[in-house]
């Protein structure tokens, strides 16, 4: 098998990537960052491919595709993304739209057209990296809760399609709550929360997609947490979100 990792130089991306190894599969590593790809490409003991582009960019993700569509792709797994911690209307407006062209754009494309592959072989694996903040809308936070909403709700429709389609393709989402990754740094924030370890992420996402479960939450505490923002009323749950975000400032 062969599968491609987008976000593989760092946090889960990086971890998913030293997983598949163990298991043997064949690796295609995408990401900005070539000095950190060359370094864990020296940890890995599997056949690698390390594509450095930024996909942000639509075209870069068309040609990333155009790329390697004849490799015999076997799994997609969409990690690359960032967040951003502030009041919307202090927020830079540049960096969200980046953040909204690599959380959204780049995993709708990359999931549309390995998914028409995908679907005319009948086989294959797609995950989706989204994230617990899907489940609420998320006070200063609000574009990265956004977009990470738009990943879970796109990835749970496709899913109902193929299942409809009785397709042999397998869809999940990833939705962790706070992982110990490079993710703070960039996003400014400062989790008061418990976080867990990012390889402990990695395994039970992949072990999880390969058993085809379409959400998948890593912890306990973390699949609690989503169960009542789903039954506590709108306004409360943005007092509660606010709190919690203004918190990692």
């Amino acid at each position: 098998m062969k599968a491609l990792v987008t976000g593989a130089s760092s946090g889960i991306g990086r971890d998913i990537a030293i997983y598949l190894d163990n298991l043997g599969i064949e690796l295609v590593l995408v990401s900005r960052e070539k000095e950190k790809l060359d370094i864990l490409q020296k940890e890995l003991n599997v056949k690698v491919q390390k594509i450095i582009t930024d996909l942000s960019n639509e075209d870069n993700c068309n040609k990333l595709y155009k790329k390697v569509r004849n490799d015999n792709i076997d799994i997609l797994i969409n990690c690359a993304g960032f967040g951003n911690l502030g009041e919307f209307y202090k927020t830079d407006l540049e960096k969200e739209i980046k953040m909204i062209d690599l959380n959204i754009k780049s995993v709708h494309i990359l999931t549309k057209l390995f998914l028409k592959d995908f679907q005319k072989k009948d086989s294959g694996y797609i995950l989706n990296v989204s994230s617990s903040a899907a489940f609420q809308p998320g006070p200063l936070m609000s574009t990265y809760y956004a977009t990470k909403t738009y990943v879970l709700r796109l990835t749970t429709a496709i899913y109902e399609e193929l299942r409809r389609d009785k397709s042999k393709v397998a869809v999940s989402v990833l939705c962790p709550g706070p992982v110990k990754t490079n993710f703070n740094k960039t996003a400014n924030v400062d989790f008061n929360l418990r976080s867990i370890d990012s390889k402990y992420v990695a395994k039970y996402a992949i072990d999880k997609m390969f058993n085809k479960k379409l959400i998948i939450i890593p912890t306990l505490y973390m699949k609690t947490l989503v169960f009542f923002s789903r039954i506590i009323p709108l306004k409360l749950m943005l007092k509660l979100v606010y709190n919690i975000q203004n918190k990692k400032r």
